[in-house]
């Protein structure tokens, strides 16, 4: 009856009764038993109804027992994707490129907004071990050593007043460095002007590097997921596409499906996301994900998931 219950209501975005799951799947059974069996469905929290007079809906809890438990074989889509990728080559001149056209098929295929991100390193970057600042006219050059063979240098625009504070901020950021990661909250009012230029150009280095919220990810779809009757209201869904665009590696779990509040992010308490993992050959790991309203086809969409994973993995391994 669960299984019955959300392949309707996936498929209409209506609550279903009993005499209509009866009809619609030519069930062995009376009205009257099924409208027992949705009950007791309702009784464990599986079924929720809307209206007191309306029929039932999956509940967060009964998409959860139904992706668990009751999943079909994935539909046509899944299967035309897996196709279309059997004979995919590396014929791009830049991964982003393949991350794109992929992310576009996946959202075209699918209705759905789809999010893919670059290969990233599993351990994690070295942290600042030591800084050296030094003048040059207008320009403030910094050494950076994060660990015994890793050194980088950045070239950053020193303004006027701080020209007087650099060797004061390379003495702060020494006693810092010797404690943990700097704490700029902590910087010293007269060596803000030198400190914010610097601080800037950490924070840069940084994204550049990989550690921005947005680098190395492409996404497709948000025109389709607008299109969905769940999001009618376009505020609800501000926050999600705030975080899309902003630092989409926050939505993204360990690999597998997430309904609703399960999710850590309150962006997503109304939508469900199904992603999976992907290695490159230098061991690198990204994802791959769809989201959507909780109403959506998870077979397919965990089916395409893992074949556009399975697809990365082959042309980068």
């Amino acid at each position: 009856m669960l299984q019955l219950a959300v392949r309707h209501y996936v498929d209409t975005m209506e609550p279903v009764g009993s005499q209509t799951l009866v009809r619609r799947f030519d069930l062995p059974a009376s009205p009257a038993t099924v409208r027992s069996a949705m009950g007791a469905l309702e009784q464990r929290g599986l079924l929720t109804q809307p209206h007191t007079s309306a029929g039932r809906i999956p509940s967060q809890r009964g998409y959860r027992v139904y992706v668990d438990a009751l999943l079909p074989a994935p539909g046509a889509v899944a299967l035309q994707l897996d196709r279309e990728l059997t004979g995919l080559s590396l014929q791009w001149a830049a991964l982003d490129d393949l991350l794109l056209h992929l992310s576009r098929r996946l959202a075209d295929l699918t209705g759905l907004l789809s999010l893919i991100t670059r290969p990233q390193p599993v351990q994690p970057r070295p942290r600042l071990q030591a800084l050296r600042l030094v003048p040059s006219g207008d320009r403030l050059l910094v050494f950076l050593v994060e660990d015994a063979a890793t050194a980088r240098s950045l070239n950053l625009r020193l303004p006027m007043p701080g020209r007087g504070e650099v060797e004061a901020l390379e003495q702060w950021v020494r006693e810092q460095l010797e404690r943990g990661p700097i704490d700029w909250t902590s910087l010293p009012t007269q060596l803000n002007a030198c400190g914010a230029v610097l601080r800037q150009g950490l924070a840069s280095h940084g994204r550049l590097q990989g550690g921005g919220p947005g680098k190395g990810a492409v996404a497709s779809g948000l025109a389709g997921l607008l299109a969905q009757p769940e999001f009618s209201q376009t505020a609800s869904l501000r926050p999600l596409v705030e975080l899309v665009e902003d630092n989409p590696r926050q939505l993204l779990q360990q690999g597998g499906i997430w309904i609703g509040a399960e999710h850590p992010h309150r962006a997503l308490h109304a939508c469900a996301l199904v992603q999976a993992d992907y290695r490159s050959g230098d061991g690198g790991v990204g994802q791959v994900a769809l989201i959507g309203p909780m109403r959506m086809a998870y077979a397919t969409a965990r089916a395409a998931v893992r074949s556009v994973a399975s697809v990365l993995e082959r042309l980068l391994g």
